[in-house]
């Protein structure tokens, strides 16, 4: 089965940037539609941003639109998520998922990796 691996995050002063990065060892992305969720201690786990197959469409929450780029690399089998102006709220474990794309929507389907930390703290 299909298990993705999440990597890249650390903790980082307001303002400052991290890329995540999704793997499936093994298999390659390009055919999924993949989507990043977030979830912080105490709250729900939320939908963050989500890339097309094609790398033609993305979608991103409100909050970390102008600041989130989701992007593939085909050649190394990856999505990444590029964070810039990193904000205390954006401190959180993020996750991502195969998902299924319609009507400029995701809905993430598969099992969940063990995420990757995030910390933004001065």
């Amino acid at each position: 089965q299909l298990q993705v691996v999440e990597s890249g995050g650390g903790s980082v002063q307001p303002g400052g940037t991290l890329r995540l990065s999704c793997a499936a060892p093994g298999y390659t992305l390009e055919y999924h539609a993949i989507a990043w969720f977030r979830q912080a201690p105490g709250n729900e786990r939320e939908a963050v941003a989500c890339i097309k197959s094609g790398a033609d469409s993305t979608n991103y929450r409100d909050s970390v639109k102008g600041r989130f780029t989701i992007s593939r690399d085909n050649a190394k089998r990856t999505v990444s998520l590029q964070m810039n102006s990193l904000k205390p709220e954006d401190t959180a474990k993020y996750y991502c998922r195969l998902a299924h794309w319609k009507g400029n929507t995701c809905t993430p389907f598969g099992s969940w990796g063990q995420g990757t930390q995030v910390t933004v703290s001065s």
